[in-house]
């Protein structure tokens, strides 16, 4: 932290975790420069006078994150160099009178739906004119829309329930009126997120309405992408991949979850389907939109997980052929359905089987991105970096997919736009082009 003098009525907002995180992050710092307070998001310059952060309290490494954060900031106001430090987010919500006892330098903890209540501390109001209304994070010609929040399933690892509720779906005209917002300041892609997307509607419409939020979203002016992010896989809504084959403004691109390739892993986690079921769908997903790109995430050292398990999930992967892939090492979280049960995978075997199923994967990745060479994609460019210009396909999305790489030192494109590339090579998960 540096020592410069507090600027009293200066807001810094610290994100931590996922970007449904970010997207409550985007609305906190809406409503604070709404009701006139001077906030930011990562202010770099850590002159603020007030800090909040907005916490992860996910899985053990995320909730460490999060701690070493609170503490850092604690100290700071300690050395008289932050006047105010205010916790919100999952990790708040989890362990509020814990984090009170143990780190009493923390003005307030807040959690994941008190966001009047911390406005409140600055005497502000929560303005529901900002409803719909956001401030993005970053350059601005994609953003995350939350579409619902908290969740309903009964998964045996997760916390989030524990920690986001139940789920509440945001109705379509406000989502619908939230995008129109963000592609009149020049948001060109949206990012549709929720603890469960296919769970969409059900609980304000009666059934599931994620296919009519899609076609009202797709209907909206200067909106060119619209991709699809955790797909619960049980009870998934077929006719979203009617309108994902009809309307070109949707990303061939499928978020799904799966956790494992195992029958008996699938039940011991509750997820309420089975190896077969989900091949089917698998299948039916493929037949209904060819060439789409599914990402999926899987957990290796689940309690129960025996190594024939642990097989037939790797060859449940040679068999789908992900598109995209990413698996995480089991964390035993205290209140899940999973605690109860013996953590007896060890941890160095859990990250050895999480290796095997990444060098699987990469090995996959590099075949599929083989066969782009020499073949034409519209790219949206993010950033320059490097010396490169760096942009996605349809088929990725920010910060975990694959990304196209144009050498930035005879060609030029501005980034937050559109272009098409020729690929002209390729690694496991990253293309190189040129314009074309």
């Amino acid at each position: 932290m540096k020592t410069k003098g507090i600027k009293k009525h200066k807001v810094n907002i610290v994100t931590l975790g996922c970007s449904k995180n970010l997207v409550d992050s985007e609305v906190m710092l809406t409503q604070l420069r709404g009701n006139d307070i001077d906030a930011v998001h990562e202010d770099k310059k850590d002159d603020s006078g007030v800090v909040i952060i907005n916490t992860c309290g996910f899985i053990d490494n995320a909730k460490q994150e999060s701690i070493d954060t609170i503490l850092r900031y604690a100290d700071a106001k300690d050395q008289g160099l932050v006047e105010k430090v205010y916790v919100t987010g999952c990790l708040s919500q989890r362990y509020k009178d814990d984090l009170e006892r143990e780190i009493p330098q923390v003005d307030a903890f807040f959690g994941t739906r008190d966001l009047p209540l911390l406005l409140k501390k600055f005497k502000a109001d929560y303005k529901h004119e900002l409803v719909g209304e956001r401030i993005l994070s970053h350059s601005g010609h994609y953003a995350y829309m939350k579409i619902a929040e908290g969740c309903d399933r009964p998964c045996s690892f997760c916390a989030i329930p524990l920690m986001r509720g139940k789920h509440v779906s945001k109705p379509i005209e406000e989502l619908v009126k939230e995008a129109e917002g963000l592609a009149a300041k020049g948001t060109k892609e949206l990012l549709l997120i929720a603890q469960d997307s296919t769970y969409y509607g059900l609980d304000i419409y009666g059934k599931r309405r994620l296919a009519d939020l899609m076609k009202a979203l797709s209907d909206v002016d200067g909106i060119e992408w619209i991709r699809l992010h955790y797909a619960f896989p049980t009870g998934f809504p077929k006719d979203v991949l009617d309108v994902m084959a009809e309307r070109d403004n949707i990303c061939n691109y499928l978020d799904i979850p799966l956790q494992h390739g195992s029958t008996n892993m699938l039940k011991l986690m509750r997820r309420g389907t089975t190896r077969e079921k989900t091949e089917q769908l698998i299948h039916d997903i493929r037949e209904k939109v060819p060439g789409i790109a599914i990402r999926t995430t899987l957990i290796a050292g689940h309690p129960g997980e025996t190594e024939a398990d642990f097989n037939e999930m790797v060859s449940f992967v040679e068999r789908m052929r992900f598109e995209r892939l990413g698996i995480f090492t089991y964390s035993h979280e205290e209140n899940t359905h999973a605690f109860s049960m013996e953590d007896n995978v060890p941890d160095e075997l859990k990250q050895e089987r999480a290796n095997i199923v990444m060098d699987l994967q990469e090995g996959i990745s590099r075949e599929i991105n083989e066969q782009k060479i020499g073949k034409k994609f519209k790219v949206l460019f993010d950033r320059k970096e490097g010396g490169y210009f760096i942009g996605r396909t349809e088929f990725d999305s920010p910060e975990v997919d694959n990304e196209v790489l144009v050498d930035a030192k005879d060609q030029y494109v501005r980034v937050g736009d559109f272009a098409n590339v020729i690929i002209d090579d390729a690694t496991e998960f990253d293309l190189y082009g040129s314009l074309l």
